[in-house]
């Protein structure tokens, strides 16, 4: 468990944007001999062999060859973005300091993001003599803060106050007449200002993860959703992947912009994965449609754990607990797009294996939140298990979450791979 959870706070730190995680996923699998793979090259693959591509440098997807064609499909999914504060590449002068402009990305607990060390990250598209070229960047330092308003001029502060993000969220850079963002940003990447021709940058949150609780038990980091599951799926990936049944693909999939919707080339509603399966049945042989309808998917993005001060928001009747095990996630909306197959699949495989699986449904009348896998399933229509890490906090600039929990999510995930699930008739499987 200790090493599950310190590869964990790696993945956490290391990946300050879905460009960073992207990046730090792709090292991993290279350091465990899967080979990087070109979208638009040629793709020649062989059994017994992993690889892997990306897309937009935020989206990855990870799988190894069977021997003797594919007949069916293991995929975990989640994704690489969590929200944020997207930077507008603008700057403006207040009261004698300089501030950035920012535009919020997905849905977040405002509050949470004042008064606390930032910095930027994300990708800059630079000119190089042959072109341009896409390169990460982190400005590696406490650089930024959002200051509240003091409470002597907002007595009503603890009463409840409405956001305004054009003037309240908008965080400060330094006095008037500082650095600017572009000189920082060129001299990180080893560049001149004028050479870098656009960036997708965002704010990030400086923090790092953090073991609280008597023994450890709990853990405070930015970016747990979704960043928690991408990490613990990798984990299983790499650990399982080469001992999954005799025709069966494994897949790890990390896609981006699940906080905004997921349609984008990137995102969960693009054609990323079915694309690369299509590719990969071409060059290995075995029917898609076949091997799909033979398929099982984890949706992997982290769930509510039941909050001690407020329990009445959640459903009373399936109470989710920190450290209580994987959540396996259930709407009548098909926001979450478990259903009774699928999600008799995921709890037989942790039965079999040992895996804690508690179950999370929205208070009835509470539309709650929506995930990845009923998008993904309109291109790779394969049965999904929606799953996840519970948390509390989510969408907070920090959140909490259980080291137990980690654990059990890596196990799930690794059952999954490895189990010998065959579908032999239409809802009708043997394990």
């Amino acid at each position: 468990m200790q090493d599950t959870i310190q590869r964990l706070f790696t993945f956490l730190e290391a990946s300050p944007s879905p460009f960073h995680a992207a990046a730090h996923a792709a090292a991993r699998l290279t350091a465990a001999g899967y080979i990087p793979l070109r979208e638009g090259g040629p793709w020649a693959l062989a059994p017994g062999q992993g690889y892997f591509v990306t897309r937009n440098g935020s989206s990855v997807l990870a799988w190894r060859v069977p021997a003797g064609g594919i007949t069916g499909w293991r995929i975990a999914a989640s994704h690489s973005d969590s929200p944020t504060w997207r930077l507008k590449g603008t700057a403006a002068v207040a009261e004698g300091l300089a501030r950035l402009g920012t535009e919020g990305y997905g849905g977040m607990l405002m509050a949470t993001w004042f008064d606390r060390p930032l910095t930027v990250a994300g990708r800059a598209v630079v000119r190089t003599a042959a072109g341009l070229e896409s390169r990460n960047v982190c400005l590696d330092r406490d650089l930024l803060v959002i200051p509240s308003l003091a409470f002597h001029f907002d007595r009503a502060a603890n009463d409840g106050h409405k956001y305004d993000p054009a003037r309240e969220l908008q965080p400060v850079l330094g006095p008037a007449g500082c650095r600017g963002l572009p000189e920082l940003l060129a001299e990180a990447l080893g560049t001149d200002p004028g050479g870098i021709v656009d960036c997708d940058l965002v704010l990030a949150v400086r923090q790092p993860p953090t073991r609280l609780g008597p023994d450890g038990e709990l853990y405070l980091a930015p970016r747990i959703d979704d960043l928690a599951c991408a990490a613990a799926t990798l984990e299983a990936f790499l650990a399982a992947a080469p001992q999954a049944p005799a025709g069966i693909a494994p897949l790890w999939a990390m896609l981006d912009t699940e906080e905004v919707g997921s349609g984008t080339r990137q995102g969960a509603d693009s054609t990323f994965v079915r694309d690369t399966l299509a590719r990969i049945h071409a060059a290995c042989g075995g029917e898609l449609a076949a091997a799909l309808a033979n398929g099982f998917c984890l949706s992997a993005d982290n769930a509510h754990a039941t909050h001690p001060a407020h329990p009445e928001v959640s459903d009373p009747a399936c109470p989710v607990r920190l450290g209580g095990g994987v959540v396996l996630k259930y709407a009548a909306r098909q926001s979450y797009a478990t259903t009774a197959l699928s999600g008799a699949l995921f709890r037989e495989v942790c039965r079999q294996n040992g895996v804690p699986v508690q179950v999370f449904y929205n208070r009835t009348g509470t539309p709650g939140g929506g995930t990845l896998g009923r998008l993904l399933a309109r291109t790779v229509p394969v049965p999904v298990a929606d799953v996840g890490l519970p948390q509390l906090a989510m969408h907070a600039a920090v959140e909490t979450a259980a080291v137990a929990d980690a654990e059990a999510m890596v196990r799930a995930a690794a059952a999954c791979y490895r189990a010998p699930l065959q579908a032999t008739a239409d809802g009708v499987y043997r394990l």
